[in-house]
């Protein structure tokens, strides 16, 4: 005869992300909905539980509670220069923003976010996968500065328009500042700009540009949340991130606002 029945072990799934610094509860939902998340080598799906005790897999990626494993997470920063591609392989033999990085100190790096090939600048890599996909989730909210040369000189009511919302193909986006460069590089036909916005569609600076009639000429990353570009990093080198750096970084990415 069988005892009582026994209750569900661990937690919520999308709880029991959320509670790790993945996302939102309703964003790891929707990674449940498309099959992203797997535990024990299963598909999840929506109600089923888990805890730190089982494999759990986001996108093929192993996932774990922060400060699992020995290995301290490493964070590099690369300053990305044009015609790179980020990804680890490219159809076309262009080169690739992994091809220079040193060994990552244990595992392998994982790009945070990526840059177009026409675009420079700062680029993230870690170690840490969990660390990765908080500094891309949008719920977070991480700041990306970036400095644009755009063709002819926008007027008060496009740069408006810039921070209240331009539809674009895959829905309204913003920028939180824009601001031109007094001090910054002139040339004749074109303007510079700071501009920064916290999600990180495709292409997305130059599309907002591009959708109120200015083409974006020049692009480069100036920081990533916290971390800035330094001045003194020539383009394609790269640099590790120190000991309490990392700290504070995985520290304030933590919870999302």
């Amino acid at each position: 005869m069988s005892g009582p029945p026994q209750p569900p072990q661990g937690e919520r799934l999308q709880k029991l992300l959320a509670s790790w610094g993945l996302g939102s509860r309703r964003g790891i939902e929707t990674w449940l909905r498309e099959g992203r998340i797997r535990v024990n080598g299963r598909v999840a799906g929506l109600g089923d539980r888990a805890s730190a005790a089982d494999r759990i897999e986001l996108d093929g990626r192993p996932v774990a509670p922060p400060g699992a494993g020995a290995a301290a997470p490493a964070v590099l920063l690369y300053h990305k220069p044009v015609g790179e591609v980020t990804t680890r392989s490219d159809p076309q033999g262009r080169p690739t923003v992994f091809e220079r990085l040193p060994p990552a100190p244990a595992g392998r790096w994982v790009v945070v976010g990526r840059l177009d090939v026409n675009t420079s600048g700062l680029l993230l890599f870690t170690t840490d996968g969990a660390l990765a996909h908080r500094l891309m989730h949008p719920s977070f909210e991480v700041a990306r500065r970036y400095v644009a040369r755009v063709r002819g000189q926008p007027s008060a009511a496009t740069l408006e328009r810039l921070r209240a919302g331009v539809p674009l193909d895959d829905g309204v986006a913003r920028f939180d500042r824009v601001e031109p460069l007094r001090d910054g590089p002139t040339e004749a036909g074109s303007t510079w700009f700071a501009v920064q916005l916290h999600e990180g569609r495709n292409r997305e600076v130059r599309r907002l540009w591009e959708a109120v009639g200015h083409e974006v000429s020049r692009l480069k990353r100036v920081s990533y949340g916290p971390l800035a570009l330094p001045d003194d990093l020539p383009a394609g080198c790269s640099r590790l991130l120190d000991a309490a750096t990392t700290a504070r970084l995985i520290e304030g990415s933590g919870e999302p606002d």
